[in-house]
């Protein structure tokens, strides 16, 4: 998979959206009960940047996730690493945008070497959602980390 940098997309792809903090995230969905984190999560899934058809691909899809899964990353010019993803469903592609949150517009060396299954330990996602919701996460975080890894090293 080749990755261009920021400056030859397109402009809707240079500036992605702001996007909750992982902290902000959690306060919300530790106050909430089963059925509102399900609502919460499908709210997240929305009001994440759209990915264009185009990055679709078999390249961006994320292995093993029971729904489709499809992650786009895109350097930016100051070293930092901004995602696109989409899924084909809403309750996953809500816990795409809590992967992201914890990844987003971070410089690719900090992406590589955090530990995003701790940052989303609090969520307790295996306890809250069926083991088909969340197998893949797993996979979308070695991607994401694989990719910050390979941008890291040059």
């Amino acid at each position: 998979m080749s990755f261009r940098g920021s400056s030859n997309l397109a402009p809707s792809m240079r500036v992605g959206a702001a996007m909750r903090s992982l902290t902000d995230i959690f306060e919300e969905y530790d106050f909430l009960d089963g059925d509102d984190r399900y609502r919460l999560l499908i709210e997240l899934g929305r009001e994440l940047e759209p990915m264009p058809d185009a990055l679709k691909t078999d390249a961006t899809l994320v292995r093993g996730c029971s729904a489709s899964v499809w992650v786009y990353p895109v350097p930016r010019e100051d070293g930092r690493l901004h995602f696109l993803a989409d899924s084909n469903a809403a309750i996953t592609k809500g816990i795409v945008a809590l992967v992201l949150a914890a990844v987003q517009d971070k410089s690719a060396v900090e992406v590589a070497d955090m530990d995003v299954a701790a940052a989303l330990a609090p969520f307790d996602l295996t306890r809250q959602l069926s083991s088909n919701r969340t197998q893949g996460v797993p996979n979308m975080i070695a991607l994401v980390q694989d990719t910050a890894r390979r941008i890291a090293a040059g």
